[in-house]
């Protein structure tokens, strides 16, 4: 198996999690198997297809609809076997199967970006944030639940944290630019897993107008 094959694979298991996870996260709204599905399916390719529109190159799933196939496919089996997702193992791995696609989807499309040089260094930063994240931003502006912006779980912040850590090999180090995309994917992976096992949130001091008594539940598992 080549190393574009295996990355393949992984990007398909990403959006499986992104897809199975969004219609578990709005499984409470009581939405029908249609509203599934296009939530499902936003979510899992939502991200990607803002930053192909931003750079203007034509949208990845249109040069390869098995991302749209598994995402409809995906959004089925999670609306009718939602008792089998929320099992709590079955969970958990999704949680760690979900934290390390948005990982892996952040830094390819860094380089994507970077390879483009479109707006160096900050957009590929910002791209590739939104392209992990972007998916489950837009569901939940769909359906009216707080963003995970909104929440002080750690998900977007290791996100943030691996795009900038390989900006700055793409910059000064570009020689090293395909064992830095790995490095940062373990470390944006090794955040974001610490924070699903010891729950680890943002502390109150970084948050505006925090009262220690107030309790904020994690919402896991967005997707982007």
């Amino acid at each position: 198996m080549t190393l574009e094959q295996l990355s393949y694979y992984i990007a398909m298991a990403g959006t499986v999690a992104f897809a199975s996870s969004a219609v578990l996260a709005v499984a409470d709204r009581k939405v029908d198997l249609f509203t599934a599905v296009v939530l499902g399916t936003i979510t899992a390719i939502g991200g990607g297809t803002v930053r192909d529109m931003i750079l203007d190159v034509p949208v990845f799933w249109s040069l390869d609809q098995n991302y749209v196939y598994v995402s409809v496919v995906v959004s089925i089996l999670a609306f009718y076997a939602s008792g089998f997702f929320r099992r709590k193992s079955i969970h958990r791995l999704f949680l760690y199967v979900d934290g390390f696609a948005v990982a892996m989807f952040a830094i390819q499309a860094m380089a994507k970006v970077w390879k483009l040089d479109f707006g160096v260094p900050t957009a590929p930063i910002a791209l590739g944030v939104v392209t992990a994240i972007g998916g489950g931003l837009i569901r939940d502006v769909l359906v009216g639940r707080p963003t995970l912006l909104m929440s002080r779980e750690l998900y977007a912040i290791p996100v943030l944290i691996g795009c900038i850590l390989f900006a700055a090999v793409l910059h000064f180090a570009p020689e090293y630019g395909f064992l830095g995309a790995i490095v940062c994917v373990g470390v944006t992976f090794g955040i974001r897993a610490a924070a699903i096992r010891w729950n680890l949130q943002v502390p109150g001091w970084a948050i505006m107008g925090y009262k220690p008594s107030e309790s904020y539940e994690a919402d896991r598992g967005t997707g982007g």
